[in-house]
């Protein structure tokens, strides 16, 4: 039942790297366009060989056009599984516990509702090893039972992994974990990677504000459409971007309609997903990020390690990555003509602008490197290997 999508090359006689700790890392799908999670399942697969860890990837469902597949740092597997309590689940789960056994799985890691409780309570009841969670959100995907469910499982978990303290805070207060087991680790990135940005030469009076996310009503970019009409009435010269994927189409219909009833076609571009992120932020001059909810967004720390200042909502991780009036503004959600001040004032003083794009590199460096996250990440693992 358990089939492999894609098997890790050989690594000839080097026999210590399978005897390596096995981590196994399960998430509820890899869509043909990936989701921060994916991402982020797809970089701690690539980076913990590196500190000691042998990594496999397990899935409930793939798209074959998915760029998860397409060379991925590990071994894919794919377990298919549309629900989590008929008999196809009930076999997967004697199907999961031979995988794990067989693998000599010491720690599964899960991401996403299905993955968490599902495959947690597999690993928990059929298997000795370690569990952690992996919590990305406030729960803005979830129904009724899987609130149930969470707060049923809240002892199972070894250990849970929030993206930011506001979600620690949720894991503990809604869904009841003992705050000894939920951990905050941010998000990292390379900052080397991100080196040789340098920003465009523009005329006087021209700018670029954009986001980046994909086309979901949760992402508010309605809300930035309806901001950018009043900056546009100010600052004649500015321009405006959404960079992403469209993942709800009925949703970015509105959004061409607005952007034609706000009479900004010639000012406002939707630039899809973009191939070279870095290049797309060194032609901008301010970032937004106008969500209705978040867990933490990468793409704040990104545009910061690009220099660019940030004018984000007070949603989920936004205030701890954003210092508020130091490398950006925090603004309300929902609240278009918040962020329409927040721009306006940043495009009035490009000195103020520049001092928090300065600001926002050197918070990058201090709190958002892959180096801090993964340090923390498997110091975890070793503390929970020794037990």
């Amino acid at each position: 039942m358990i089939r492999a999508l894609h098997l890790e090359e050989s690594t000839g006689n080097d026999a210590s790297y399978f005897e390596m700790p096995h981590v196994l890392l399960v998430l509820d799908q890899f869509p043909r366009t990936l989701g921060g999670g994916e991402r982020i399942v797809l970089k701690l697969a690539d980076l913990l060989p590196k500190y000691g860890y042998r990594v496999s990837i397990l899935t409930f469902s793939a798209d074959p056009a998915s760029a998860g597949l397409q060379s991925p740092p590990c071994s894919v597997y794919l377990l298919p599984l549309q629900r989590t309590y008929d008999l196809t689940a009930m076999r997967g789960s004697f199907e999961l516990r031979k995988f794990l056994r067989e693998q000599k799985i010491r720690i599964v890691q899960t991401f996403f509702e299905s993955s968490d409780l599902w495959a947690g309570f597999v690993t928990k009841a059929m298997s000795g090893a370690k569990l952690i969670w992996s919590r990305r959100d406030m729960g803005i995907l979830r129904t009724g039972k899987h609130h149930a469910a969470y707060r049923l499982m809240a002892r199972a978990p070894d250990r849970v992994f929030a993206v930011s303290e506001q979600v620690r805070q949720h894991c503990i207060d809604v869904d009841g974990i003992n705050p000894s087991r939920v951990q905050t680790i941010y998000n990292g990135l390379d900052l080397a990677d991100w080196s040789s940005i340098s920003q465009a030469a523009k005329h006087a009076g021209e700018a670029l504000v954009t986001t980046v996310g994909n086309i979901r009503r949760v992402k508010g970019h309605d809300v930035f459409i309806r901001a950018a009409a009043s900056v546009a009435a100010q600052f004649p010269k500015a321009t405006f971007s959404i960079a992403g994927d469209v993942l709800e189409p009925d949703y970015f219909a509105e959004l061409q309609v607005l952007v034609r009833d706000l009479k900004l076609s010639d000012r406002f571009r939707f630039a899809g997903g973009v191939k070279n992120l870095r290049e797309h932020l060194s032609l901008a001059d301010i970032f937004v990020l106008p969500s209705r909810s978040e867990g933490f967004s990468n793409a704040i720390v990104e545009a910061m390690a690009a220099s660019l200042p940030v004018v984000a909502t007070n949603v989920g991780g936004n205030s701890e990555a954003v210092q508020n009036g130091v490398s950006g503004v925090i603004v309300p959600p929902e609240d278009p003509d918040a962020l329409a001040a927040a721009i306006v004032d940043l495009l009035s003083d490009p000195a103020k602008a520049r001092q928090m794009g300065v600001e926002g590199k050197r918070s990058v460096a201090k709190k958002f490197t892959t180096e801090a996250m993964m340090t923390q990440i498997t110091r975890v693992y070793g503390s929970l290997l020794r037990r």
